[in-house]
């Protein structure tokens, strides 16, 4: 072997070596900001989805920055509005609940009342003794410092995702018109189209998600008020909040529900357990892969593949971005990926579609060609 070929074959290791060191330092990278990364993508979500409200906005108040500033402030004001009418009886709940916690307490142990009757039924009443009880509150306070932390993390989070999407609506124009003078005419065409084909999928989606949520609270709130149960309307609403999450969003509503319905008594949080657990099927394996095909324009295998392959290894985030992120992975495979197919000649009148052409046998005929030929 040469002394150049050596050289060829050391610097072909050495550039295998430095792709790989580097591919190792970039998942390394990549898995230390991970959290960093997941903000920045659900910033992104919502800001391709409150980006056309600016837009139309900005075309009627001339100013980008109150335009961006008035859709943000209503999304705050309709998240929070929702959010008070959750809450504001949910604490009066509470505050009635904790009244009368020692009451239940004692008929718990004397194996009277919902509860206690639900506990002798099980045989369950051993757990109901003081001794017991003292023992489990006192563990109650060991996890304390981590629920603390968490509530710190979602606050942290829910800020940081608003100001980045706040900042990229806001600076959308910009962005947009600096990254088309770095390409030519052509590619910025096509930039312009997946722009606006990701914006409406991101639009569909989020209208999509919406209706399969007032679908799943207005039947919670016939089943809750058939039962009797109090303040269906509330848990109703709450169920169709949860519901926005695909996949999962059901089954939190649930346990809300249900735990409504066993306090109120034992059929009816066996009626609601049993609904839920046949909506649950219906909605992630008929609702939502129908109504998200319809508008995202996705085949339904498409968007129930994609939901559990994300849940599977992103979890919650994975079930929010799964779909939106399918769509816009199908925008792209259709301007990147070419067709890759010639157009057949079209058969002539009399031939069968495919056939081959008559085998000429023999010379040409001679003489010259037919005028006109």
């Amino acid at each position: 072997m040469s002394t150049a070929d050596d050289r060829s074959t050391a610097r072909r290791t050495l550039v295998v070596i430095g792709l790989v060191l580097a591919t190792v330092v970039g998942l390394a990278l990549v898995w230390a900001t991970r959290r960093v990364l997941v903000w920045g993508l659900v910033a992104v979500f919502f800001a391709v989805a409150l980006k056309p409200l600016v837009d139309r906005l900005e075309r009627r108040v001339r100013r980008r920055a109150l335009a961006t500033l008035l859709v943000f402030l209503a999304a705050f004001a309709l998240f929070a509005a929702v959010g008070a009418l959750i809450l504001v009886p949910l604490v009066d709940e509470v505050a009635r609940f904790a009244d009368r916690l020692p009451e239940l307490v004692r008929e718990a142990q004397a194996g009277r009342g919902p509860v206690g009757r639900l506990l002798d039924r099980f045989h369950l009443l051993r757990y109901a003794e003081p001794g017991q009880l003292r023992r489990f509150g006192s563990r109650l306070g060991d996890p304390t410092v981590g629920v603390v932390r968490s509530v710190a993390q979602a606050v942290t989070a829910l800020v940081t995702v608003v100001v980045l999407a706040y900042l990229m609506v806001l600076e959308a124009p910009k962005i947009v018109a600096a990254t088309l003078r770095l390409v030519g005419d052509g590619p910025a065409r096509r930039l312009r189209r997946i722009s606006r084909d990701s914006s409406r999928i991101v639009t569909g989606y989020l209208s999509g998600n919406v209706l399969i949520s007032v679908i799943c609270g207005g039947l919670t709130f016939v089943v809750l008020f058939l039962l009797g149960v109090p303040f269906a309307a509330v848990i109703a609403l709450t169920v169709a909040v949860v519901d926005l999450i695909p996949l999962v969003g059901a089954t939190l509503g649930a346990i809300a529900a249900a735990g409504a319905g066993f306090v109120h008594s034992p059929t009816a949080g066996i009626v609601v357990l049993v609904f839920f657990v046949v909506y649950q099927q219906v909605e992630n394996h008929l609702l939502q892969p129908v109504i998200m095909a319809r508008a995202v324009r996705l085949n339904p295998l498409t968007v129930l593949v994609s939901l559990l392959l994300a849940v599977e290894l992103a979890g919650l985030v994975g079930a929010l971005l799964a779909i939106p992120a399918a769509g816009i992975a199908q925008v792209l495979l259709r301007e990147f990926v070419p067709a890759g197919r010639q157009a057949l000649p079209e058969p002539a009148d009399g031939e069968p579609a495919g056939a081959d052409p008559p085998e000429v046998t023999g010379p040409p005929p001679a003489g010259p060609p037919p005028a006109g030929g």
